[in-house]
């Protein structure tokens, strides 16, 4: 069976920035993502250890602080809560960054979206705009 952290790291790699929003106690992708190069800045409402190469902020994504996630070219987030759904999507908007996250077993996201099926049965995805464009 394929790693679905192995799966997210493999599609993240396409960007050079990385923002990870509630990364709790799972910072793999952040470490994995930084480890290969990529601008990883991990986030939490609570103080986190993060693995080396990994900026580490204290924010909270309901009232963001935008200079945070700007020059992100991807705000992402692992089993985001369908509550915070939009409140990521609207800041990686603010900043003009993409918007992917995956969610917890059966919530369904609460924001337009394109999917993709991950290797391993995580789903990955990735905010549209109302025409359903993926946003970039």
């Amino acid at each position: 069976m394929n790693d679905p952290e192995t799966e997210l790291v493999s599609r993240l790699l396409s960007v050079d920035s990385v923002v990870e929003v509630g990364v709790g106690n799972r910072p793999g992708v952040a470490g994995r993502l930084a480890a290969e190069g990529v601008a990883v800045t991990a986030t939490d409402i609570d103080p986190r250890p993060v693995p080396d190469g990994v900026r580490f902020v204290v924010d909270d994504v309901t009232d963001p602080d935008r200079s945070v996630y700007a020059g992100a070219d991807v705000v992402f987030a692992r089993n985001l809560p369908p509550e915070l759904h939009r409140p990521t999507r609207a800041v990686a908007r603010s900043v003009d960054a993409a918007c992917w996250f995956t969610t917890l077993g059966g919530d369904p996201p609460t924001v337009p979206v394109d999917t993709e099926q991950l290797p391993g049965g995580e789903t990955l995805y990735r905010a549209t705009g109302r025409d359903g464009k993926v946003l970039e």
